[in-house]
């Protein structure tokens, strides 16, 4: 499968492969679309590439608050995660194809070069150790309004949020 246009698929420095621009891409603008599989929780399939959406964007009416995953089968999959990213992932039900539609949209400039991520955000209960490198990164992988929910044994990992200090006049 090519990579969407406009990217190519690199070694990451972040993690294994990774999408890259290879033309620039304005803040908030579509960088790519995505396509998947939906799985609902208790399934039998590998989460690595999934995506966890509500069940609401993958067509299920029955339960609001379900969240289902999507996983990911195209070169989307090789996008990384950032404690500070530079594109976000929507996704919504098209009712007439009857399938998820998802995609990626610049949340500032990218350009020419720039690696592609987005904040995975884990479940507290599923955080792990971040290697982003960003200077904002918060040590786990981890959803910031459930910092206070992670595992004990994970705690350590967290890394204080980075605050800007302005110079005081002399």
């Amino acid at each position: 499968m090519p990579p969407p246009e406009g990217l190519v698929v690199v070694r990451s420095r972040v993690h294994g492969y990774g999408l890259e621009a290879t033309r620039r891409f304005a803040a908030g603008e579509i960088v790519t679309a995505g396509d998947g599989v939906i799985f609902r929780d208790g399934d039998d399939f590998d989460d690595t590439y999934a995506l966890v959406i509500p069940a609401i964007d993958a067509g299920f009416q029955d339960d609001p608050e379900e969240l289902v995953f999507y996983d990911l089968v195209d070169q989307t999959r090789w996008i990384n995660h950032s404690c500070e990213p530079n594109t976000r992932v929507d996704a919504r039900w098209d009712p007439i194809a009857k399938i998820a539609r998802t995609w990626w949209i610049a949340v500032r400039d990218i350009e020419i070069g720039e690696e592609l991520f987005y904040d995975y955000a884990f479940v507290a209960a599923s955080a792990e150790p971040c290697n982003c490198g960003a200077a904002g990164c918060r040590g786990l992988i981890v959803d910031p309004d459930e910092l206070d929910e992670v595992e004990p044994e994970l705690r350590h990992l967290l890394r204080p949020p980075v605050t800007t200090r302005r110079a005081s006049a002399s």
